[in-house]
């Protein structure tokens, strides 16, 4: 029998305990992604894995203090243990989820990205996030970010105008000084980063728009040197939900989900369209439409790309199928039959890496045949991101992050707090 004095009891305390609890079980992470070294002589050992969840926090995470707290309270360390981890720090980055993250440019001149549902991409300074020494507790506005972007309203009928569409991916062309987000409003935008970084060192305010009539919104960015959006693509006809950038052929490519395409109303079923995009006419230079074949009646939509690091093979996910195309080629190489509904996949040089709706993490050669099956922590998980020489953390459902080994081994398994 374990005997408690009472007489220091906090109600109120116990209670937010509870809620925390419950709050940490069903918090998903839709983004984990290895953040660079501020020493680029240690940036081959990965420590810090940064996340985005459904609380809309921006959080880091050390993977020695994790693996070193196993060490420590178990006799019998076993990494299937999940830990309850502490942030190093945390952001309130968004209003609703954090739906992405990435890095722009290299430590320790990096910025760290989110985008989120409120339609905002904010971005901080990497060192300065990992120098604040304010407490734990203290966090979550501590850090200004120094470039933020909103995504722009429609004006409708009688001037009432739309909510503003949340941003579902980000790309980064760090050489173009350029900043590519998905966004729910069927147009995707293309931001100048460099200019607002240099605005921002000039001490000038940055410019965000809740709301604008189109010719005014034109004016006003061609005069104002601040918050550029450097290209709007338009002409789809649904949300984007994927945006990767071709670096080398200075294109940029978004996986669409697009009801209204001729072929989809043919078919009766909606359509995926691969679209590439000029980056700089910002026209639209080729379709790939994998429902050309009329066997592929069971595509929806798409629901994660990636691009290997030749940027000459490009894989996408779409319900049970995974589909592989040659870019040089133009033309598609394999239909794989993936073991479960695909939410992410990453390239590791000729192999794939997939994650999908069930606690496993598949890796495949080009043609579909299947290396190695992991199982992973989260139930479903939603990001799958992978750091040289080959490991890989993999996030999703419960606030769980999986980090595995090179050799298939768990290094660690932790629950976001």
């Amino acid at each position: 029998m374990v005997m408690l004095d009472v007489r220091n009891w906090d109600e109120e305390a116990y209670r937010e305990s509870i809620l925390d609890d419950r709050e940490s079980h069903c918090r998903t992470v839709f983004r984990s992604a290895f953040a660079p070294s501020l020493n680029p002589n240690l940036n081959l050992n990965p420590d810090i894995i940064v996340t985005a969840s459904s609380h809309g926090l921006v959080a880091s995470y050390s993977l020695s203090s994790a693996i070193s707290h196993l060490e420590n309270t178990s006799t019998n360390p076993t990494p299937q243990l999940v830990l309850q981890a502490q942030p190093s720090w945390a952001l309130q980055a968004h209003q609703g989820p954090a739906y992405d993250v990435k890095f722009y440019g290299h430590a320790p001149d990096s910025l760290l990205l989110s985008c989120g549902d409120d339609g905002q991409v904010r971005g901080w300074k990497w060192k300065e996030l990992e120098e604040s020494e304010t407490p734990i507790r203290e966090q979550g506005l501590h850090v200004n970010p120094v470039v933020q972007f909103m995504n722009p309203q429609h004006r409708g009928p009688w001037s009432a105008m739309s909510p503003v569409p949340e941003n579902n991916a980000i790309a980064v062309d760090a050489k173009r000084g350029s900043v590519f987000v998905a966004a729910g409003d069927s147009c995707a935008y293309c931001w100048d980063v460099r200019a607002l970084i240099f605005q921002k060192s000039r001490g000038l305010l940055l410019f965000s728009m809740y709301g604008y009539d189109s010719d005014y919104y034109n004016d006003v960015w061609d005069s104002q040197e601040t918050s550029k959006v450097k290209m709007v693509y338009k002409g789809h006809s649904d949300y984007l939900h994927s945006v990767v950038a071709r670096k080398s052929s200075n294109q940029v490519r978004f996986f669409i989900f697009d009801a209204k395409c001729p072929t989809a109303i043919l078919h009766s079923y909606s359509l995926v369209l691969d679209v590439f995009f000029d980056c700089q006419s910002g026209k639209c230079i080729q379709v790939i439409d994998p429902a050309r074949d009329n066997s592929l009646r069971e595509v929806s939509s798409v629901s994660c790309i990636a691009l290997d690091a030749s940027e000459s093979w490009l894989a996408c996910g779409s319900g049970h199928n995974l589909f592989v195309w040659n870019l040089l080629a133009s033309a598609q190489i394999s239909k794989i039959s993936a073991p479960t509904s695909c939410q992410d996949i990453a390239f590791d040089d000729n192999n794939i890496l997939l994650v999908g709706a069930s606690p496993i993490l598949s890796r495949m050669d080009m043609n579909g045949k299947i290396l190695s099956q992991i199982k992973c922590a989260p139930e479903s998980a939603f990001s799958v991101s992978l750091h040289q020489p080959g490991i890989v953390a993999v996030a999703g459902y419960g606030g769980l992050v999986d980090v595995i080994s090179q050799f298939g081994s768990h290094l660690c398994t932790f629950r976001c707090t």
